[in-house]
């Protein structure tokens, strides 16, 4: 299903986000916050957060998973965090756009998990969006794998091709809203932000993203592949699990070049 049909190279061009608010909370191990004199929450405290259950032993369990990460690809997340640690020591907000080819998979995975990671770990100032070079719809099988992963998610208004959905969660923390968009859509930060491609198309064709001060490729593997198959179900958990170990690894190493500094 798709909402607006143009072409791969057509859309390269800034926009489409779903706004994260970044909450403090737990370590994936342990808490290890490294906040510095000035760096102000812009949430409640950590004494307050309630993630779901399932989820929060979802979390708790991902340590296997963020230590089989290739050492190549650790120090590409590195650059990342790094990114974010220069943003946030300079008293910004770190704006992250997540963008894959239809939105529909990869990046609203990326966006979603990033945005828990931050809150898990206590950095502030995080915002996350996510955007395609086209708008089809959030699959319904990534929605799934989320649901799986302990998240609470409803389809808000009457769904349509493109339905908006509400991923939960915290108890008592807003709802991020997922739908498919263009990475050109207006609620998409336009300057000032860091582009992260998720597939390796979106890569290949928009080598410049306007706006972007900060581009890099932190792609994956499409779990597309395996729809409609009977390894369909476990696909999408492995790629859920995969992306969720990776931006965690990513903001705790935020915290890491905290301390280092």
């Amino acid at each position: 299903i798709r909402a607006e049909p143009e072409s791969t190279a057509s859309r390269c061009l800034p926009k489409n986000p779903e706004l994260v608010r970044a909450r403090p909370g737990l370590n994936l191990l342990q808490r290890t916050s490294a906040r510095k004199p000035g760096h102000t929450n812009r949430n409640r405290g950590a004494a307050e957060m309630s993630l779901y259950p399932k989820l929060q032993s979802y979390i708790e369990h991902l340590q296997p998973a963020v230590v089989s990460i290739p050492d190549s690809r650790k120090e590409t997340l590195k650059r990342v965090s790094e990114y974010i640690r220069k943003k946030l020591d300079s008293g910004e907000a770190a704006k992250l756009n997540f963008i894959c080819t239809h939105n529909s998979r990869r990046s609203h995975l990326a966006q979603i998990w990033t945005s828990v990671a931050a809150y898990h770990l206590g950095i502030d100032n995080i915002d996350t969006f996510s955007g395609g070079t086209e708008a089809t719809a959030l699959n319904p099988r990534a929605v799934a794998a989320l649901e799986r992963a302990g998240f609470q998610i409803e389809t808000a208004g009457d769904g349509g091709p493109n339905p908006e959905y509400r991923v939960r969660f915290d108890v008592s923390e807003e709802p991020l809203i997922c739908f498919s968009k263009t990475f050109d859509h207006r609620m998409n930060p336009e300057r000032e932000f860091a582009a992260i491609m998720t597939c390796s198309d979106a890569d290949e064709n928009c080598p410049f993203v306007p706006g972007a001060e900060f581009r890099l490729p932190v792609t994956y593997r499409d779990p597309k592949e395996s729809d409609g198959t009977d390894e369909e179900a476990d696909v999408y958990d492995e790629r859920c699990r995969q992306i969720a170990a990776e931006m965690f690894f990513m903001m705790r190493e935020v915290n890491t070049f905290a301390r280092k500094s």
